[in-house]
């Protein structure tokens, strides 16, 4: 979804001449309107331009290069000033761009103006560009992310399963020692049962062995 709308949006690109106040003065220049977002359009608005005209200075919201060389405009070193924001179509970015004895303008000018043209449009198409890689880079992020959520949910799935397995056997083994356990009571109630019947043989003994002692004393008496 994210792809199929930053593919929908590359198709929106139009220059127009417009005007704009800049330090008080309004000036007449080009202006690219694109439906990306205008901090986004900046950023790279400002490399773009230092890179392919010279070091921009920020001051007050525009942007100024002094002796921009951009030969496929012009051969001739120009001023650019710039300046970048947002209206209800979407984001914008304005310039003008004077060459010394004139601004470049679309009757006076048509050559030059058109080359400009060309520039922001390649621009635009560098934006769209550098927008789809963003929003490709930020679906493998959310790939991997989902890929490792999903990694996570099976090795639980696993580890649940591996400690069902074991709770079974510890059962199994649980079970099994309680039979042990009654069979031993079992056998432990016997014995004793067994032992009363010893002791009860082991106390007739006694008193057996008693009486014939005692028989053997009363002979012991009778002899005089």
């Amino acid at each position: 979804m994210m792809l199929s709308s930053g593919m929908a949006s590359a198709q929106v690109m139009q220059v127009d001449e417009s005007e704009q106040t800049i330090s008080g003065v309004k000036r007449r220049g080009q202006q690219l309107t694109v439906q990306l977002d205008p901090k986004f359009v900046e950023k790279h608005w400002k490399d773009h331009l230092s890179k392919e005209a010279g070091k921009a200075k920020h001051s007050k919201g525009v942007y100024t290069v002094e002796g921009a060389e951009i030969h496929s405009i012009s051969k001739s070193p120009m001023r650019i000033s710039s300046t970048v924001g947002s209206h209800g179509a979407g984001s914008f970015v304005w310039w003008s761009l004077d060459m010394g004895v004139t601004y470049i303008d679309k009757s006076a000018t048509p050559a030059e103006y058109a080359a400009a043209g060309r520039f922001m449009e390649d621009f635009a198409r560098k934006l769209y560009r550098e927008d789809v890689l963003l929003q490709i880079n930020q679906a493998e992020d959310v790939l991997r992310a989902t890929k490792q959520e999903q990694d996570r949910v099976v090795k639980q799935a696993n580890d649940l399963q591996l400690s069902i397995q074991k709770n079974q056997k510890r059962k199994l083994e649980l079970e099994a020692e309680l039979v042990r356990n009654a069979e031993e009571l079992k056998q432990l109630e016997q014995n004793v049962e067994l032992n009363v019947k010893q002791q009860e043989a082991s106390r007739q003994q006694v008193q057996a062995m008693e009486r014939a002692v005692e028989e053997v004393r009363d002979r012991l008496k009778e002899i005089k």
